[in-house]
Protein backbone atom coordinates (compact mmCIF):
# COMPACT_ATOMS: atom_id res chain seq x y z
CA UNK A 1 0.00 0.00 0.00
CA UNK A 2 1.17 3.64 -1.14
CA UNK A 3 -0.34 6.30 1.33
CA UNK A 4 -0.45 9.42 -0.88
CA UNK A 5 -0.52 12.22 1.80
CA UNK A 6 -1.57 15.81 1.58
CA UNK A 7 0.04 18.67 3.19
CA UNK A 8 0.48 21.78 3.91
CA UNK A 9 3.56 23.81 3.95
CA UNK A 10 4.33 22.86 7.97
CA UNK A 11 4.73 19.17 6.76
CA UNK A 12 5.55 17.41 8.21
CA UNK A 13 5.45 18.47 11.54
CA UNK A 14 2.08 19.99 10.91
CA UNK A 15 0.27 16.48 10.03
CA UNK A 16 -1.86 15.04 12.06
CA UNK A 17 -0.48 12.29 14.16
CA UNK A 18 -2.29 9.26 12.78
CA UNK A 19 -0.41 10.88 9.13
CA UNK A 20 3.18 11.11 10.99
CA UNK A 21 3.14 7.35 11.41
CA UNK A 22 2.42 6.60 8.72
CA UNK A 23 5.33 8.58 7.29
CA UNK A 24 7.39 7.28 10.16
CA UNK A 25 6.68 3.38 9.23
CA UNK A 26 7.22 3.74 5.56
CA UNK A 27 10.10 2.40 3.77
CA UNK A 28 10.53 4.74 1.19
CA UNK A 29 9.08 8.26 1.32
CA UNK A 30 8.73 11.12 -1.78
CA UNK A 31 8.36 14.47 -1.17
CA UNK A 32 9.07 17.50 -3.79
CA UNK A 33 12.26 19.34 -3.27
CA UNK A 34 11.10 22.10 -1.48
CA UNK A 35 10.00 19.83 1.14
CA UNK A 36 13.45 18.01 1.41
CA UNK A 37 15.53 19.78 3.86
CA UNK A 38 12.67 19.79 6.02
CA UNK A 39 11.65 15.84 5.85
CA UNK A 40 15.64 15.11 6.33
CA UNK A 41 15.28 16.70 9.49
CA UNK A 42 12.27 15.53 10.93
CA UNK A 43 13.23 11.91 9.56
CA UNK A 44 16.34 12.17 11.51
CA UNK A 45 14.37 11.95 14.67
CA UNK A 46 12.47 9.31 14.37
CA UNK A 47 13.21 7.25 11.23
CA UNK A 48 16.03 5.64 8.45
CA UNK A 49 13.47 5.43 5.54
CA UNK A 50 14.85 6.27 1.83
CA UNK A 51 13.62 9.51 0.33
CA UNK A 52 13.49 10.42 -2.98
CA UNK A 53 12.89 13.44 -4.99
CA UNK A 54 9.00 13.56 -6.57
CA UNK A 55 9.60 16.23 -8.85
CA UNK A 56 9.97 13.59 -11.21
CA UNK A 57 6.41 11.73 -12.30
CA UNK A 58 7.61 9.08 -14.00
CA UNK A 59 10.90 8.36 -12.23
CA UNK A 60 8.30 8.50 -8.96
CA UNK A 61 6.16 6.28 -10.15
CA UNK A 62 8.70 3.30 -11.42
CA UNK A 63 10.71 3.38 -7.65
CA UNK A 64 6.81 2.82 -6.48
CA UNK A 65 6.25 -0.11 -8.50
CA UNK A 66 9.65 -1.52 -7.40
CA UNK A 67 8.58 -1.25 -3.92
CA UNK A 68 8.41 -4.82 -2.69
CA UNK A 69 4.65 -6.85 -1.31
CA UNK A 70 6.14 -6.44 2.61
CA UNK A 71 7.44 -2.53 1.45
CA UNK A 72 5.29 0.52 2.51
CA UNK A 73 5.98 3.84 0.33
CA UNK A 74 4.50 7.67 1.65
CA UNK A 75 4.26 10.44 -1.24
CA UNK A 76 4.08 13.65 0.26
CA UNK A 77 2.15 16.29 -1.95
CA UNK A 78 0.47 19.65 -1.42
CA UNK A 79 -2.70 20.12 -0.94
CA UNK A 80 -5.55 17.71 -2.09
CA UNK A 81 -2.90 15.52 -4.45
CA UNK A 82 -6.54 14.47 -6.19
CA UNK A 83 -7.17 18.18 -7.45
CA UNK A 84 -4.69 18.92 -10.30
CA UNK A 85 -2.39 17.45 -8.01
CA UNK A 86 0.25 14.10 -8.71
CA UNK A 87 -2.88 11.50 -7.50
CA UNK A 88 -4.04 11.45 -11.40
CA UNK A 89 -0.56 10.31 -12.57
CA UNK A 90 -0.08 7.95 -10.15
CA UNK A 91 -3.13 6.00 -10.52
CA UNK A 92 -2.88 5.85 -14.29
CA UNK A 93 0.79 4.36 -13.57
CA UNK A 94 1.06 2.28 -10.41
CA UNK A 95 -2.85 1.36 -10.39
CA UNK A 96 -5.48 2.02 -7.74
CA UNK A 97 -5.76 -0.87 -5.75
CA UNK A 98 -2.65 0.53 -4.52
CA UNK A 99 -2.88 3.80 -3.54
CA UNK A 100 -4.71 5.51 -0.61
CA UNK A 101 -5.54 9.44 -0.50
CA UNK A 102 -5.43 11.44 2.21
CA UNK A 103 -6.02 15.00 1.23
CA UNK A 104 -4.83 18.05 3.20
CA UNK A 105 -6.55 21.58 1.68
CA UNK A 106 -6.68 22.70 -1.69
CA UNK A 107 -5.41 25.94 -2.39
CA UNK A 108 -9.06 26.84 -3.51
CA UNK A 109 -9.88 25.94 -0.21
CA UNK A 110 -7.35 27.96 1.73
CA UNK A 111 -8.27 30.81 -0.69
CA UNK A 112 -12.04 31.31 -0.16
CA UNK A 113 -10.71 30.88 4.08
CA UNK A 114 -8.65 33.54 4.09
CA UNK A 115 -11.74 35.54 2.13
CA UNK A 116 -13.82 33.96 4.71
CA UNK A 117 -16.74 33.39 2.46
CA UNK A 118 -18.57 30.06 1.12
CA UNK A 119 -17.70 28.73 -1.61
CA UNK A 120 -20.30 26.04 -1.97
CA UNK A 121 -21.75 27.39 -5.17
CA UNK A 122 -18.03 28.97 -6.30
CA UNK A 123 -17.00 27.49 -9.60
CA UNK A 124 -13.08 27.25 -11.00
CA UNK A 125 -10.86 26.93 -13.86
CA UNK A 126 -7.50 26.55 -14.42
CA UNK A 127 -5.33 27.63 -17.11
CA UNK A 128 -2.19 25.89 -17.18
CA UNK A 129 -1.17 24.71 -20.44
CA UNK A 130 -4.66 25.58 -21.41
CA UNK A 131 -6.07 28.22 -23.86
CA UNK A 132 -7.69 31.11 -22.12
CA UNK A 133 -11.08 30.52 -24.50
CA UNK A 134 -13.27 28.83 -21.52
CA UNK A 135 -11.99 31.59 -19.39
CA UNK A 136 -13.53 33.79 -21.34
CA UNK A 137 -16.59 32.10 -22.39
CA UNK A 138 -17.39 31.38 -18.29
CA UNK A 139 -17.48 35.04 -17.61
CA UNK A 140 -19.93 35.65 -19.91
CA UNK A 141 -21.99 33.40 -17.70
CA UNK A 142 -21.32 35.92 -15.36
CA UNK A 143 -20.50 33.39 -11.83
CA UNK A 144 -20.65 34.99 -9.00
CA UNK A 145 -17.18 33.26 -7.83
CA UNK A 146 -15.04 32.22 -10.14
CA UNK A 147 -11.09 31.00 -8.95
CA UNK A 148 -8.60 30.80 -11.75
CA UNK A 149 -5.66 28.40 -11.23
CA UNK A 150 -3.43 30.78 -13.05
CA UNK A 151 -0.47 29.67 -15.04
CA UNK A 152 2.60 31.98 -14.31
CA UNK A 153 4.29 30.72 -17.66
CA UNK A 154 1.45 32.25 -20.04
CA UNK A 155 1.04 35.40 -17.65
CA UNK A 156 -0.61 34.17 -14.33
CA UNK A 157 -2.74 37.41 -12.89
CA UNK A 158 -2.03 39.44 -15.78
CA UNK A 159 -3.55 37.32 -17.95
CA UNK A 160 -6.55 37.30 -16.08
CA UNK A 161 -6.92 41.03 -16.00
CA UNK A 162 -6.22 41.02 -19.56
CA UNK A 163 -9.45 38.84 -20.39
CA UNK A 164 -11.40 40.53 -17.49
CA UNK A 165 -10.79 44.00 -19.56
CA UNK A 166 -11.15 42.56 -22.83
CA UNK A 167 -14.63 41.54 -21.80
CA UNK A 168 -16.01 44.63 -20.39
CA UNK A 169 -16.51 43.45 -17.03
CA UNK A 170 -13.66 45.05 -15.01
CA UNK A 171 -16.14 46.94 -13.17
CA UNK A 172 -18.07 44.15 -12.30
CA UNK A 173 -15.40 42.21 -10.39
CA UNK A 174 -13.17 42.60 -7.71
CA UNK A 175 -9.97 40.53 -8.23
CA UNK A 176 -8.29 39.02 -5.22
CA UNK A 177 -4.48 37.79 -5.89
CA UNK A 178 -3.26 34.89 -3.73
CA UNK A 179 0.57 34.31 -3.13
CA UNK A 180 2.04 31.25 -1.48
CA UNK A 181 -1.21 30.25 0.43
CA UNK A 182 -0.10 28.06 3.54
CA UNK A 183 3.50 29.30 3.22
CA UNK A 184 5.68 31.95 5.42
CA UNK A 185 6.04 34.15 2.88
CA UNK A 186 1.63 33.95 2.05
CA UNK A 187 0.35 37.49 0.89
CA UNK A 188 -3.09 38.06 0.12
CA UNK A 189 -4.45 41.59 -1.78
CA UNK A 190 -7.34 43.09 -3.73
CA UNK A 191 -5.55 44.63 -6.83
CA UNK A 192 -8.09 47.22 -8.41
CA UNK A 193 -7.74 47.68 -12.57
CA UNK A 194 -4.95 50.35 -12.36
CA UNK A 195 -2.89 48.93 -9.89
CA UNK A 196 0.29 47.53 -11.27
CA UNK A 197 0.93 43.82 -10.55
CA UNK A 198 3.48 43.03 -7.61
CA UNK A 199 6.92 43.13 -9.37
CA UNK A 200 7.81 40.56 -6.80
CA UNK A 201 5.05 38.32 -7.90
CA UNK A 202 5.34 34.74 -6.53
CA UNK A 203 4.83 32.16 -9.45
CA UNK A 204 2.66 29.95 -6.90
CA UNK A 205 -0.27 32.12 -7.16
CA UNK A 206 -4.13 31.84 -8.19
CA UNK A 207 -7.01 34.59 -8.95
CA UNK A 208 -10.36 34.68 -7.58
CA UNK A 209 -12.90 36.79 -9.01
CA UNK A 210 -16.10 38.22 -6.91
CA UNK A 211 -18.57 39.65 -9.00
CA UNK A 212 -20.16 43.03 -6.73
CA UNK A 213 -22.21 45.92 -7.62
CA UNK A 214 -21.12 47.51 -10.04
CA UNK A 215 -20.86 51.50 -9.04
CA UNK A 216 -23.13 54.08 -11.03
CA UNK A 217 -21.05 55.15 -13.86
CA UNK A 218 -20.10 58.92 -14.33
CA UNK A 219 -22.42 60.09 -16.80
CA UNK A 220 -19.37 62.79 -18.13
CA UNK A 221 -17.47 59.67 -18.95
CA UNK A 222 -19.41 57.61 -21.07
CA UNK A 223 -18.84 57.04 -24.54
CA UNK A 224 -21.83 58.77 -26.81
CA UNK A 225 -22.57 54.79 -27.32
CA UNK A 226 -21.74 51.31 -27.53
CA UNK A 227 -21.24 50.88 -23.38
CA UNK A 228 -19.78 48.33 -22.03
CA UNK A 229 -21.81 45.13 -21.47
CA UNK A 230 -20.29 45.52 -17.85
CA UNK A 231 -22.11 48.89 -17.16
CA UNK A 232 -25.86 46.97 -17.53
CA UNK A 233 -27.05 44.65 -14.37
CA UNK A 234 -28.60 41.80 -15.25
CA UNK A 235 -31.02 38.94 -13.69
CA UNK A 236 -29.00 37.26 -11.32
CA UNK A 237 -30.26 33.58 -12.53
CA UNK A 238 -29.29 35.01 -16.20
CA UNK A 239 -26.41 36.48 -16.29
CA UNK A 240 -25.04 37.35 -19.63
CA UNK A 241 -28.36 37.40 -21.31
CA UNK A 242 -27.96 40.59 -22.77
CA UNK A 243 -27.70 42.38 -26.18
CA UNK A 244 -24.13 42.28 -26.24
CA UNK A 245 -22.15 45.76 -27.08
CA UNK A 246 -21.13 45.06 -31.04
CA UNK A 247 -24.71 43.96 -31.96
CA UNK A 248 -26.17 46.90 -29.93
CA UNK A 249 -24.35 49.01 -31.95
CA UNK A 250 -25.18 47.42 -34.99
CA UNK A 251 -29.19 47.55 -33.90
CA UNK A 252 -29.25 51.34 -32.91
CA UNK A 253 -27.61 51.75 -36.71
CA UNK A 254 -30.30 49.63 -38.74
CA UNK A 255 -33.18 51.42 -35.96
CA UNK A 256 -32.07 55.05 -37.57
CA UNK A 257 -33.13 56.85 -34.75
CA UNK A 258 -35.23 59.99 -35.46
CA UNK A 259 -35.00 63.05 -33.32
CA UNK A 260 -38.57 62.81 -31.75
CA UNK A 261 -41.04 59.73 -31.90
CA UNK A 262 -42.06 56.66 -30.17
CA UNK A 263 -39.69 53.65 -29.94
CA UNK A 264 -40.46 50.16 -28.73
CA UNK A 265 -38.24 47.63 -27.54
CA UNK A 266 -40.62 44.67 -27.04
CA UNK A 267 -38.54 41.60 -25.21
CA UNK A 268 -36.04 44.70 -23.79
CA UNK A 269 -33.91 42.02 -21.46
CA UNK A 270 -31.83 44.63 -19.45
CA UNK A 271 -33.19 47.37 -21.70
CA UNK A 272 -29.52 48.08 -23.46
CA UNK A 273 -30.70 48.83 -26.72
CA UNK A 274 -33.67 50.51 -25.76
CA UNK A 275 -31.95 53.06 -22.73
CA UNK A 276 -28.62 53.52 -25.35
CA UNK A 277 -31.10 54.78 -27.68
CA UNK A 278 -32.68 57.43 -25.15
CA UNK A 279 -29.18 58.71 -24.65
CA UNK A 280 -28.70 59.33 -28.52
CA UNK A 281 -32.14 60.63 -28.76
CA UNK A 282 -33.86 62.15 -25.70
CA UNK A 283 -36.78 63.34 -26.87
CA UNK A 284 -37.76 59.81 -28.06
CA UNK A 285 -40.71 57.92 -26.30
CA UNK A 286 -39.21 54.66 -24.94
CA UNK A 287 -41.71 52.10 -24.18
CA UNK A 288 -40.08 48.79 -23.01
CA UNK A 289 -41.88 45.70 -22.26
CA UNK A 290 -40.28 42.91 -21.08
CA UNK A 291 -42.65 39.90 -19.73
CA UNK A 292 -39.57 38.59 -17.23
CA UNK A 293 -40.74 38.79 -13.92
CA UNK A 294 -38.17 41.21 -12.22
CA UNK A 295 -37.86 42.64 -15.77
CA UNK A 296 -39.28 46.21 -15.45
CA UNK A 297 -37.33 46.70 -12.04
CA UNK A 298 -33.87 45.33 -13.61
CA UNK A 299 -34.42 48.24 -16.69
CA UNK A 300 -35.54 51.25 -14.34
CA UNK A 301 -32.63 50.43 -12.63
CA UNK A 302 -30.42 50.29 -16.07
CA UNK A 303 -32.25 54.00 -16.84
CA UNK A 304 -31.19 55.14 -13.60
CA UNK A 305 -27.99 54.05 -14.39
CA UNK A 306 -27.44 55.99 -17.31
CA UNK A 307 -29.42 59.14 -16.52
CA UNK A 308 -32.33 58.25 -18.89
CA UNK A 309 -36.37 58.32 -18.51
CA UNK A 310 -38.26 55.98 -20.39
CA UNK A 311 -41.91 56.71 -21.30
CA UNK A 312 -43.22 53.62 -19.52
CA UNK A 313 -41.64 49.98 -18.68
CA UNK A 314 -44.32 47.26 -18.75
CA UNK A 315 -43.84 43.84 -16.92
CA UNK A 316 -45.90 42.09 -19.47
CA UNK A 317 -46.89 39.25 -22.57
CA UNK A 318 -45.87 42.75 -25.51
CA UNK A 319 -49.03 40.66 -27.31
CA UNK A 320 -51.53 42.05 -24.35
CA UNK A 321 -50.30 45.75 -24.03
CA UNK A 322 -49.21 46.48 -28.10
CA UNK A 323 -52.65 47.83 -28.72
CA UNK A 324 -52.27 50.41 -25.68
CA UNK A 325 -49.77 52.15 -26.16
CA UNK A 326 -49.00 55.05 -28.95
CA UNK A 327 -48.08 53.95 -32.51
CA UNK A 328 -44.41 53.68 -32.76
CA UNK A 329 -41.71 54.60 -35.30
CA UNK A 330 -39.23 52.46 -34.90
CA UNK A 331 -39.43 49.27 -33.34
CA UNK A 332 -36.83 46.77 -31.94
CA UNK A 333 -38.69 43.17 -31.67
CA UNK A 334 -36.21 41.22 -29.55
CA UNK A 335 -38.41 38.29 -28.11
CA UNK A 336 -41.40 36.62 -29.15
CA UNK A 337 -40.56 33.40 -29.13
CA UNK A 338 -43.67 31.05 -30.63
CA UNK A 339 -45.65 34.40 -30.40
CA UNK A 340 -43.22 36.01 -32.88
CA UNK A 341 -45.06 35.92 -35.80
CA UNK A 342 -48.11 37.60 -34.42
CA UNK A 343 -46.03 40.36 -32.43
CA UNK A 344 -44.77 41.04 -35.54
CA UNK A 345 -48.57 41.43 -37.49
CA UNK A 346 -49.61 43.38 -34.67
CA UNK A 347 -46.18 45.87 -35.13
CA UNK A 348 -47.17 46.10 -39.10
CA UNK A 349 -51.07 47.11 -38.14
CA UNK A 350 -49.78 49.71 -35.74
CA UNK A 351 -46.34 51.21 -37.45
CA UNK A 352 -46.74 54.83 -38.12
CA UNK A 353 -45.71 55.67 -41.81
CA UNK A 354 -42.21 55.98 -42.61
CA UNK A 355 -41.58 53.03 -39.42
CA UNK A 356 -38.77 51.00 -39.25
CA UNK A 357 -38.86 47.35 -37.46
CA UNK A 358 -35.46 45.89 -36.17
CA UNK A 359 -35.40 41.84 -35.33
CA UNK A 360 -32.04 40.39 -34.05
CA UNK A 361 -32.38 36.29 -34.32
CA UNK A 362 -30.16 33.52 -33.33
CA UNK A 363 -31.19 31.12 -35.70
CA UNK A 364 -32.36 30.84 -40.03
CA UNK A 365 -35.74 29.26 -38.74
CA UNK A 366 -36.49 32.85 -37.33
CA UNK A 367 -35.80 34.56 -40.74
CA UNK A 368 -38.14 31.91 -42.89
CA UNK A 369 -41.05 32.47 -40.67
CA UNK A 370 -40.73 36.00 -40.32
CA UNK A 371 -39.54 37.72 -43.77
CA UNK A 372 -42.63 36.67 -45.93
CA UNK A 373 -45.00 38.27 -42.85
CA UNK A 374 -42.93 41.88 -44.41
CA UNK A 375 -42.94 40.74 -47.83
CA UNK A 376 -46.77 40.07 -47.51
CA UNK A 377 -47.16 44.06 -45.71
CA UNK A 378 -45.15 45.00 -49.07
CA UNK A 379 -42.35 46.81 -46.63
CA UNK A 380 -38.28 47.22 -47.83
CA UNK A 381 -36.58 44.57 -46.60
CA UNK A 382 -32.90 44.32 -45.62
CA UNK A 383 -31.23 41.17 -44.10
CA UNK A 384 -27.36 41.07 -42.93
CA UNK A 385 -25.57 39.05 -40.75
CA UNK A 386 -23.59 40.76 -37.75
CA UNK A 387 -20.42 38.24 -36.59
CA UNK A 388 -17.89 39.84 -34.25
CA UNK A 389 -14.75 38.87 -32.80
CA UNK A 390 -13.28 40.07 -29.09
CA UNK A 391 -9.04 40.42 -29.23
CA UNK A 392 -8.36 37.86 -26.49
CA UNK A 393 -4.85 37.65 -24.52
CA UNK A 394 -3.25 34.03 -25.68
CA UNK A 395 -0.05 33.52 -24.25
CA UNK A 396 2.73 35.90 -25.61
CA UNK A 397 0.25 37.44 -28.58
CA UNK A 398 -3.90 38.10 -28.81
CA UNK A 399 -6.50 35.30 -30.48
CA UNK A 400 -9.73 36.81 -32.23
CA UNK A 401 -12.26 34.94 -30.34
CA UNK A 402 -15.70 34.66 -32.02
CA UNK A 403 -18.79 35.84 -30.43
CA UNK A 404 -22.15 34.59 -31.67
CA UNK A 405 -23.42 35.39 -35.26
CA UNK A 406 -26.69 37.27 -34.90
CA UNK A 407 -29.18 37.64 -37.95
CA UNK A 408 -31.00 41.19 -38.66
CA UNK A 409 -34.11 41.46 -40.20
CA UNK A 410 -35.23 45.05 -41.03
CA UNK A 411 -38.50 46.05 -42.20
CA UNK A 412 -39.36 49.35 -43.79
CA UNK A 413 -43.08 50.67 -44.18
CA UNK A 414 -43.89 52.94 -47.20
CA UNK A 415 -44.58 56.96 -45.99
CA UNK A 416 -48.26 56.32 -47.81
Amino acid sequence: MIDVIGTDAGAPDSLPEALQALVRQADLIAAPQRMQPALKQWLERCSSARCINSDDPISLCQSLRALGSDQRGVVLASGDPLWFGIGRILIERVGRESLRFHPGPSSLQLAFARLGMPWQNAEWISLHGRDSAPLIQRLQKRPSALAVLTDPKRGGVEEVRRILSSSGLKASYALWLFEALGHGDERVQRLSAAEPIPSDLNPLHLVVLVAEPTADPIQESLPLFGLDDGLFLQHQDRPGLMTKREVRIQLLADLQLPQQGVLWDLGAGTGSVGLEALRLRPQLQLFAVEQRSGGGTLIQANAKRLGVKPADVIEANALTVVDQIPKPDRVLLGGGGRQRAELLQAVIDRMNPGGVVVIPMANVEALAELRPILDNARWLIQISQQQAYRGQPLADGTRMAPMNPVLILSGTKSQS
